[in-house]
C-alpha cells in the first residue's frame, strides 16, 4: 500500500520576479539557511543574464533553461526476485522541476575560477540554448530509461 501524500510547505512567491519558480530557486541555491545571501546569487545571476543575453525580462531565459533541464523519464531500482532492475518511470511534474533547479545549481558548483553569480548565469543561458552540464545530465538520464526499456513491464 502506498503511503499518505505529504502536507508539503507551500513556497511564496519572491520579492522582485513575483515568481514561485524564482522562489524555489532561491531555496535551491540556500546553503546553511542564508537566504539573503542565496537571493543576492540568484538575483545578481539574473542581472547577468540580463547583460550577456541581451534581453529586457530573465525570467523568460529561467523558463527555458527549466524547461530544457528537466527530465521526462528516469530510471527507479525495483528488486524483483533477487535481481535488481533499473525501471524506466515517467517523472511527476513536481519532480521534473525540482531536478532540473538541483542540476543546474550542481552544474554551476562544479566549475571553477569566477564567483557563483557568473556561474549559474553561464549554466542558465547554457540551459536555455540546450547546452550545458544541466542538460547533459538530462540526456543521459533519458539515455538509460531507453536502454532499460525492456524492463518497463515491472513498474509499479
Amino acid at each position: 500500500m502506498r503511503r499518505p501524500v505529504k502536507n508539503r510547505n507551500i513556497v511564496k512567491p519572491d520579492i522582485r520576479y513575483n515568481s514561485v519558480k524564482v522562489e524555489k530557486f532561491i531555496n535551491h541555491v540556500m546553503e546553511g539557511g542564508k537566504k539573503e545571501t542565496a537571493r543576492k546569487v540568484v538575483y545578481g545571476a539574473f542581472e547577468e543574464i540580463k547583460k550577456k543575453a541581451k534581453v529586457e525580462n530573465p525570467l523568460e531565459v529561467f523558463d527555458q533553461a527549466l524547461r530544457n533541464a528537466a527530465p521526462q523519464m528516469e530510471v527507479r531500482s525495483r528488486r524483483v526476485g533477487g535481481a535488481n532492475y533499473q525501471v524506466p518511470r515517467e517523472v511527476r511534474p513536481e519532480r521534473r522541476l525540482f531536478l532540473a533547479m538541483t542540476w543546474i545549481k550542481a552544474a554551476a558548483n562544479t566549475k571553477k575560477g569566477k564567483s557563483m553569480v557568473y556561474k549559474l548565469a553561464d549554466e542558465i543561458i547554457a540551459a536555455s540554448q540546450n547546452e550545458g552540464e544541466a542538460v547533459k545530465k538530462r540526456e543521459n538520464t533519458h539515455k538509460m530509461a531507453e536502454a532499460n526499456k525492456a524492463f518497463a513491464h515491472f513498474a509499479w
